[in-house]
């Protein structure tokens, strides 16, 4: 049986995992990068990886955001 997560679930998922890996960097900043790129990816046809390319993509502006301000 397999059980499909809803998008909120997604997203907090996604979320946790990137505030354990980006110490220092506000978690509400990572909720709205996050937000930005699941709704980005959303209305494509990739739903069955829209965790793993909102992860990353949210990663890649991260970054860019911490090299900005340093």
């Amino acid at each position: 049986m397999t059980t499909e997560m809803n998008d909120e679930d997604v997203m907090h998922q996604v979320v946790d995992r990137l505030v354990e890996k980006n110490e220092g960097v506000p978690r509400d900043l990572i909720d709205e990068v996050v937000r930005e790129e699941f709704t980005a990816l959303a209305g494509r046809p990739v739903r069955d990886y829209l965790s793993i390319l909102t992860e990353r993509a949210a990663k890649k502006r991260l970054k860019k955001l911490s090299k900005s301000s340093t």
